[in-house]
């Protein structure tokens, strides 16, 4: 089995990146390939690195409070390049109820402040083996 490839962003202003960084390190330690974006990337930015690096998982970290409206853009973005095969998952500062209007519009699980790394990378397999196994066959396997 391949490894899953996950790119890890900061979209917005918010400067933070403190737990990007140990995601990405825990990703990694995990066994999945990780891109990291840096700061302040933009949703076309994010897509855009996606969909070049053969993505499977896009992670956004947003602590600013625009997740309202970075989550959904990444998603549609990368739909529109033809690839709603990517799990949008995520985490930071953002309410239950905010979490619950984007899983309703079909972002995966998000993860608050203090979640251990063990439930992201749990969630992240499972979700690549279902994928793997209803033969979605996630990014290029």
């Amino acid at each position: 089995m391949r490894p899953i490839r996950v790119l890890v962003a900061k979209p917005g202003l918010d400067g933070h990146d403190r737990g990007a960084k140990v995601v990405a390190a825990a990703l990694r330690d995990a066994g999945m390939e990780v891109i990291y974006t840096g700061l302040h990337q933009t949703p076309e930015m994010i897509a855009s690195a996606a969909i070049q690096e053969d993505a499977d998982v896009i992670g956004l970290s947003i602590l600013s409070g625009a997740h309202m409206t970075l989550i959904p853009r990444v998603k549609q973005l990368v739909m529109d390049q033809g690839r709603d095969d990517i799990l949008i998952t995520g985490g930071g500062i953002i309410p239950r109820e905010d979490m619950d209007a984007l899983q309703a519009q079909g972002i995966g699980r998000l993860f608050g402040p203090g979640t251990p790394t063990t439930e992201l990378i749990e969630y992240i397999k499972e979700w690549f083996a279902a994928q793997e196994r209803e033969g979605a066959s996630p990014a290029s396997a």
